[in-house]
């Protein structure tokens, strides 16, 4: 019954389509119509009786309870059937809010390509849906995105190419547990709100100052329901900025933009663009230089994944203190050593051109020269990679600047005994 009437309205439509569309259809309904069975009445009044049935039942039995005398001996009777069919309505009425959140869940599930199996579940529900900007959390460049929030999880996406509809890809999975909601202020970027959970933060701008309030409010409503459910009467903080110690490494942390800062906010140091450059301490968010983030510890948010961090969080995190994080550096190998923090310490570092054997294509690396250990050069895949892919000790090698049958510019040779190594750089300086 709940089915049936769900689908009415969109029954009642095909009818009058394929009455409009179809002569052939017309006629056999009109002639369906004329038939003594039907009384004269047309398809859509015999379509429209189930849905009128059990709510006119609940009216006459209520009028007729009303009429009633006290002492009549069909009272209970009848008083027992108006509980009964009251039942059904209510029942009905569910069924069918049900069915309707149901369908609306399975388009999303579809719109995601059935990536996301638990999404259609009669515990779910689609409270909002949208566009939305996404603010860059190093520059504030913005991303087109779209949201889908639940009553237990916010779904952010990115727009995947279709040929058969609207598609998304899942980007973040956020749960309601936790969750902050901000406004922002940002004079670049007008109507904008954050979004802290403990699996992300999010910078997001809509589409207008109605569009970020009703996205706001809508935000704030599921985590107030949500805390309520879990009897947890949890208030939003409304100035929350950075993680609280307690949370360190168990919830993300908001990024500090690189262009709001100048000097490393824990050793003061200016930065600059060749030997101090920006970092970002992945537990608290704060832009440090490459001496002041030159430590790792795993974060719970991001499935214990090993991150970089700074002195500060490393020793919040793991217990240990600066002088046991330095010993473990010292039993580390040399080849250990990460690329981006030899590379803002050297006395150069760019791409190389690497050539193993003649009869082998060549490799492009980056080869770096530190400061600290200048005779030795350090080969790494790219310029981020966490570990080099060989060192080469430069003592007592000579240098070819012209080596034979080498037919690409810039080349050079390091030659020692039976070791030989080509390579050629990207521009002849």
């Amino acid at each position: 019954y709940g089915e049936y009437v769900r689908n009415f309205e969109k029954a009642m439509e095909l009818v009058k389509t394929w009455m409009d569309r179809s002569l052939q259809f017309k006629a056999i309904v009109e002639d369906i119509q004329k038939q003594e069975a039907c009384g004269n009445l047309t398809l859509q009044h015999h379509m429209l009786e189930p849905i009128q049935r059990v709510p006119r039942y609940e009216l006459l039995l209520k009028d007729y309870l009303k009429k009633l005398p006290q002492d009549s001996s069909d009272r209970k009777d009848t008083e027992k059937s108006l509980e009964i069919i009251s039942t059904a309505a209510t029942h009905s009425n569910a069924a069918i809010r049900i069915m309707e959140k149901m369908k609306i869940l399975i388009d999303v599930y579809e719109m995601l390509g059935g990536e996301e199996e638990d999404i259609v579940n009669p515990s779910n529900e689609l409270i909002k849906e949208g566009q939305i900007l996404k603010l860059a959390a190093r520059n504030s460049s913005s991303q087109e995105r779209y949201l889908f929030l639940l009553n237990n999880m916010l779904l952010y996406c990115v727009p995947k190419f279709s040929l058969v509809g609207t598609r998304y890809t899942v980007r973040t999975k956020i749960g309601i547990e936790g969750m902050q909601v901000n406004e922002t202020h940002n004079k670049d970027y007008p109507n904008t709100f954050q979004v802290s959970g403990k699996e992300r933060i999010l910078e997001l701008q809509a589409s207008s100052e109605q569009d970020k309030e009703e996205w706001i409010k809508a935000l704030r409503n599921i985590i107030k329901d949500f805390n309520l459910k879990n009897e947890t009467f949890g208030i939003v903080k409304e100035k929350e900025e950075q993680v609280s110690t307690a949370e360190l490494g168990r919830r993300a942390p908001r990024w500090i933009r690189d262009n709001e800062v100048t000097l490393c906010m824990k050793c003061k140091e200016p930065f600059n663009a060749l030997t101090r450059r920006r970092h970002h301490c992945r537990a608290c968010g704060y832009v440090v230089c490459w001496k002041c983030s030159e430590y790792k510890a795993t974060l719970a948010y991001d499935s214990n994944k090993l991150s970089k961090v700074c002195k500060d969080c490393y020793v919040i995190i793991t217990g240990k203190t600066d002088s046991e994080e330095k010993e473990e550096k010292k039993r580390k190998g040399v080849m250990e050593t990460e690329a981006a923090e030899v590379s803002e310490n050297s006395v150069i570092c760019d791409f190389l051109h690497y050539l193993e054997k003649a009869t082998k294509p060549w490799h492009k690396v980056w080869g770096v020269l530190p400061k600290n250990d200048a005779m030795v050069l350090y080969l790494y895949g790219a310029p981020q990679d966490v570990k080099a892919l060989t060192t080469i000790p430069l003592l007592g090698y000579a240098i070819d600047e012209n080596p034979r049958g080498v037919d690409v510019p810039y080349a050079f040779k390091l030659t020692q005994s039976r070791f030989i190594y080509v390579f050629a750089t990207e521009i002849g300086r």
